[in-house]
């Protein structure tokens, strides 16, 4: 029971509401997932990444940024699974992890240009 007067009290609705919402946990993973794309430089390299696969060199031109800049965004969003990287002799390619992050950018991207 809620300690609010007035307004659409539904004790059932309430209950139906928090039951199907996830669980704590997976709130915070929620939330740390869009805190990943409140960055403009991440989000840059996202864009960038859209078109296929890249070396960081290749980030680098295309962002106009230094290579220690470029490289610390990609360990951020590779430790958030936004993107997957493989190792070809010595150079390093970055893509997409997966057509979610994909979906998600351009759902964004779509609302904002609503």
């Amino acid at each position: 029971m809620n300690n609010h007067t007035g307004c659409c009290e539904d004790d059932l609705f309430v209950a139906k509401v928090k039951e199907s919402m996830e669980v704590e946990d997976t709130l915070y993973d929620l939330a740390y997932f869009f805190k990943m794309l409140g960055d403009s430089t991440r989000v840059k390299i996202l864009a960038a990444l859209l078109h296929g696969e890249m070396c960081v060199a290749t980030l680098t031109d295309i962002l106009e940024m230094n290579q220690s800049a470029v490289s610390h965004q990609l360990s951020i969003l590779k430790a958030a699974r936004l993107i997957r990287s493989r190792k070809e002799g010595k150079w390093v390619f970055y893509a997409i992890n997966d057509e979610h992050v994909a979906t998600i950018y351009q759902m964004g991207l779509d609302h904002i240009k609503e």
